[in-house]
């Protein structure tokens, strides 16, 4: 497994629990969840290819939107963990699936690309649209529509009376330094949050 990520959300899930992963691609880090946290789970995905890839590794995935699927599947509270990597900013109602993923499991884990980014942040005031490592594509062909900082999806959980647990705010090698902590607004690059329902 190449994303450090994937093993940074693994520290925050209990072993033997069941795992729900929003937009799994071909389901990597469920595979790799099942391998070295025993759990058992589900995927949901759109691209077919990728479903088709992972039910090559043997995990129970779903061909569907998440962002409409989910009551259709599950009940409240049928899994330990609903994961989402990298697809918060995509979606067309973030608030509306992160208050699903409380609903269908006991915790919450994003990560999604710090908008605050300084990087960020020059590139805008100097009057081009970012593109980095953490958002590599032009303005005019990128999937994200909800670009958001720390700052802002902090404030939604409030507003959603959603319970931070754990964050960790990391650059694009998934490594911290002294001025990530001290600024993680504005030298951070990527965000990973772990939350729940109040």
């Amino acid at each position: 497994m190449n994303r450090k990520d994937f093993k940074i959300i693994a520290e925050w899930i209990q072993k033997d629990s069941t795992v729900l992963d929003l937009g799994c691609g071909d389901s990597t880090l469920l595979d790799y969840l099942v391998s070295n946290k025993n759990i058992s789970g589900y995927g949901f995905e759109k691209d077919i290819d990728e479903v088709q890839e992972s039910i090559k590794k043997n995990i129970n995935v779903i061909q569907s939107d998440f962002n409409t699927g989910l009551a259709e599947y599950f009940d409240s509270n049928f899994f330990d963990y609903s994961i989402m990597t990298q697809a918060l900013q995509e979606n067309k109602n973030p608030d509306h699936i992160m208050l699903e993923m409380v609903r269908v499991s006991r915790e919450g884990i994003i990560t999604f690309p710090n908008m605050g980014f300084w990087k960020n942040r020059l590139q805008l005031g100097l009057g081009r649209m970012p593109i980095s490592k953490s958002l590599p594509n032009q303005w005019f062909d990128t999937p994200n529509i909800h670009l958001c900082t720390l700052n802002d999806f902090e404030k939604l959980c409030e507003d959603l009376k959603i319970t931070i647990l754990e964050k960790k705010v990391l650059n694009n090698r998934y490594s911290s330094n002294l001025l990530l902590k001290i600024f993680p607004n504005f030298f951070g690059e990527i965000a990973l949050y772990r939350f729940k329902k109040y």
